[in-house]
């Protein structure tokens, strides 16, 4: 066999294709800016896989990690099913995000969680510290439908999410947020906001749900809010913080301040009130029963509080139809008489005016005056005049009244005079008293009608003035809220029932009044006989004039600066008018010739006058005969 060997041929050409490829790779070497990219990449490739791995070690799980969608495992999406039933449909596209849409009034939000408002803003006021006024904010509201399934489930609207649908139109927009089931089958809210309006349409729909609903178990909408502080004093705004509601087809009431926890029936409004604010919910179709209640939330007034008080509403909703079908409203705005009665649905009863004739007096002459007055000058001002104007009116019943307590001082040396005859026999005390003072014309009564007809003006301006929204944040002098107190001095302590401050218009308040009882309890004394086995009145009259003021002081150190202005200026005009009636008009030598003359006209006595003549005459026969049966 011949051996083979390797000729000079095959070296030259294996040598030829070493350099070939030797030359190649010389030719294709990369150049130092090539090299320097590359190094680049390189680095970022490293940098961009430690970056994923940090992200996977400390990834946060939501709810789109369990969206059902091609990219969903088949055990995620049994466990959503066994979970929601049909409504794992809405996991579909849930997040946490918000839907922002304003109007000229208000600022909202709508969280796709539940599908309802979690902030409203009301854009043209602010707070006692400047800060924006916010009726919803930071979970303070719950609104939740709770509902059963025909797979047995018990689902709440505020645990599901819902699909948000932004529309515009001519001066609105409509905000439609839907829990889904499928595209066509769906539990809608549908909120239609207004420029220029407080109040919002709102609608509660399903469509297509009849066979999802289970309708042998009830259905509860539940309303959840704890007000916000608004204002300086949180005792005062807290006095006119509650619950107002319309029921049983056109009654209204409120639950005031206690705590309460109450069942109503046939109810069509309730309206949670922060005193100078409101958050009401308004139904076509009234509620067959709703459970409220209301629970004070300031433990102590001496600290700072966030909230006032905390509302709960429980209505139950009807199906129609298998379906749900609620025309509803939303309002979010001022307890200004003017913006809810304009309404026309009976809301002007959230702003406390009283009841029966002081009401009326507010409604009818108080609001138009001061409405009018304060078009033409400032509200302090305003309240000065208005007070004037009030007085002025009143001054005849002052004039009456004075002049009744002058005749019976005259008469008071006559008035003992019978009383000392008669004093063994004291009914017929008593038919003399009220003989004489028939015919002189002068009687006890005559001077306490003059200021029973005072009454009804004094309780409707205490209820006027804490109601008018008008004087919010409007300052006069040193105060600069008139719907709050003013503040002179602030104590480094709290003082019991009276504040850690010093007001100055209640201070002036109770100056006036000790001066104007000092002056009518001068005269009332030297009216008031003194009688045996009856308290000392003259004492008790004096301790009425400290103590008055006193109460005053304490009780009106937290109210409103308004409604303590208005009892100063009152009040002075009050020392003025009986100065001028005691020093210019009554004059008692007149006054004492006028009850002479009057008492030698025959006098015919009222039938009611006769009627008691009569009685204490058969009185006195009684008694007479039970003293002859003893002996």
């Amino acid at each position: 066999m011949e051996e083979k060997k390797l000729d000079i041929n095959s070296i030259i050409g294996f040598v030829l294709i070493f350099g070939i490829l030797a030359y190649m790779l010389w030719q294709n070497q990369p150049t130092p800016e090539e090299l320097e990219a590359q190094e680049k990449v390189k680095q970022e490739q490293v940098e961009a896989e430690q970056k994923a791995k940090a992200q996977e070690q400390t990834k946060v799980t939501t709810t789109t990690d369990y969206a059902i969608g091609s990219d969903v495992d088949s055990l995620q999406q049994v466990a959503l099913t066994n979970k929601l039933g049909a409504f794992a449909y809405s996991a579909l596209k849930a997040s946490d995000e918000e839907t922002v849409v304003e109007s000229d009034l208000l600022a909202l939000k709508f969280s796709n969680k539940g599908g309802h408002l979690s902030e409203v803003r009301l854009k043209e006021f602010v707070d006692f510290r400047d800060q924006p006024i916010y009726l919803v904010k930071d979970n303070n509201t719950a609104f939740n439908i709770n509902f059963g399934t025909t797979d047995s489930r018990i689902l709440n609207t505020q645990d599901l999410y819902f699909e948000p649908t932004i529309t515009k139109n001519d001066g609105g927009t409509v905000v439609s947020m839907k829990l889904k089931v499928s595209e066509s089958k769906f539990l809608e809210y549908r909120y239609d906001l207004k420029d220029g309006d407080y109040m919002m349409d709102f609608t509660i729909r399903s469509q297509g749900l009849d066979d999802v609903f289970n309708s042998s178990q009830q259905i509860n909408l539940d309303w959840k809010h704890k007000g916000y502080r608004h204002a300086k004093s949180i005792s005062y705004e807290n006095r006119y913080t509650d619950i107002h509601y319309e029921y049983e087809g056109g009654k209204d009431d409120y639950t005031g301040m206690r705590d309460a926890d109450e069942t109503l029936n046939d109810v069509t409004w309730i309206g949670y009130k922060q005193h100078f604010f409101s958050s009401i919910l308004l139904t076509d179709t009234a509620f067959k029963t709703a459970q409220i209640t209301s629970e004070n939330l300031v433990e102590d007034e001496a600290v700072d509080t966030v909230y006032t008080k905390k509302f709960t509403s429980k209505m139950p909703l009807e199906l129609k139809g298998g379906e749900l079908n609620y025309n509803m409203n939303w309002y979010y705005g001022p307890s200004e008489f003017r913006t809810l009665n304009a309404y026309n649905r009976n809301l002007d009863e959230m702003v406390p005016l009283g009841w029966g004739i002081f009401g009326w007096i507010n409604r009818y002459l108080f609001m138009p005056l001061f409405s009018f007055l304060g078009g033409l000058m400032p509200y302090g001002i305003a309240i000065v005049v208005m007070t004037i104007l009030v007085k002025i009116c009143l001054s005849f019943v002052q004039y009456k009244q004075f002049l009744s307590q002058a005749k019976m001082k005259i008469l008071k040396p006559e008035l003992d005079a019978i009383r000392e005859k008669y004093k063994d026999n004291k009914m017929k005390a008593q038919q003399e008293t009220m003989a004489l003072q028939t015919k002189a014309g002068a009687s006890p009564l005559s001077g306490c009608l003059p200021a029973l007809i005072q009454l009804p003006v004094f309780y409707a301006l205490f209820q006027f003035f804490p109601s008018a929204f008008d004087l919010r944040q409007e300052s006069f002098l040193w105060a600069d809220d008139l719907s709050s107190y003013d503040t002179v001095a602030n104590l480094p302590f709290n003082i019991p029932f009276y504040g850690d401050h010093v007001s100055l218009f209640p201070l002036l308040a109770s100056i006036a009044i000790f001066f104007y009882m000092r002056l009518t309890t001068g005269q009332n004394m030297q009216t008031q006989p003194q009688q045996e086995g009856m308290p000392d009145m003259a004492k008790m009259m004096k301790y009425m004039m400290y103590f008055s003021p006193i109460m005053m002081l304490f009780f009106f150190n937290n109210y409103a600066s308004g409604l303590s202005l208005y009892y100063f200026i009152s009040n002075l005009i009050s020392i003025g008018i009986i100065l001028v009636i005691k020093n210019y008009i009554l004059d008692e030598d007149k006054i004492h010739a006028q009850i002479q003359e009057n008492k030698k006209k025959p006098k015919k006595q009222s039938r009611f006058q006769a009627r008691m003549q009569e009685m204490m005459e058969q009185a006195e026969k009684q008694k007479q005969a039970q003293q002859k049966r003893k002996r």
